[in-house]
């Protein structure tokens, strides 16, 4: 049975980037939304051009960017089966799409992350910060929850259902950690899918500042500690 698969793509200031982004995701998506998180660059007119949805999200914040393509989505009078979330910085490979949907379409899966083995990285492709913040969050996510999770990539896919009842909140750089924790929480089935990851193109918001690197990893262990108190 074809399902109906669309991609939301936070992206600021990603002009160089989307457009290759959007080029290289695979037919089989039915619509791809790119959320222009106030830009001052062309990033919409690009994103536009290249065939997408754009929405403006005046608001800054990565979470806030997925929020307000999961209100377009929503809003809308039919439904998607997966919502893919994918960056448009380029550093992953839009084509492997096709292997993050398929535990949901062949095996029933509710979650799944493109998970970044340092096999298939490209060198320099992740930095210090990021590589520390996924080792730290992931070990204390097993030790708390029992977690299999090895990384907390932005390349993933989920059962729009799903994802609904995860009822996210975060609107900045806990976004992703909130959703783990939250399918952790609710008992949904997930995999990880070794994915290739390569060097973005442009500075990353988040690793590539001290003081972006500082906030992500607060927001990342202030998700943790608070779910590990939760019932």
């Amino acid at each position: 049975m074809v399902k109906n698969i669309k991609v939301i793509i936070p992206a600021f200031n990603e002009e160089d980037s989307i457009g290759k982004v959007i080029a290289e995701i695979p037919s089989i998506v039915s619509e791809i939304i790119v959320v222009d998180n106030n830009s001052t660059d062309a990033t919409a007119e690009v994103a536009r051009k290249a065939g997408a949805i754009v929405l403006f999200q005046p608001n800054a914040g990565y979470g806030n960017a997925c929020l307000k393509g999961i209100e377009y989505i929503s809003e809308k009078n039919t439904k998607p089966d997966i919502v893919v979330f994918l960056d448009g910085d380029y550093s992953d490979f839009p084509s492997e799409l096709t292997k993050i949907v398929a535990p949901i379409l062949e095996d029933d899966i509710d979650f799944v992350v493109g998970a970044r083995v340092k096999r298939l990285r490209e060198a320099g492709s992740m930095t210090f910060p990021q590589r520390f913040g996924n080792q730290l969050a992931t070990k204390l996510m097993k030790i708390l929850f029992n977690s299999k999770f090895t990384d907390l990539g932005p390349f993933r896919g989920i059962k729009y259902e799903k994802l609904l009842a995860l009822n996210m909140e975060d609107k900045t750089y806990g976004w992703t950690v909130e959703m783990q924790l939250k399918v952790l929480k609710k008992k949904f089935t997930y995999v990880e899918i070794p994915v290739k990851y390569k060097n973005r193109i442009g500075v990353s918001k988040v690793s590539g500042t001290v003081k972006g690197a500082i906030f992500a990893g607060v927001k990342i262990l202030t998700w943790i500690f608070k779910y590990s108190f939760k019932k």
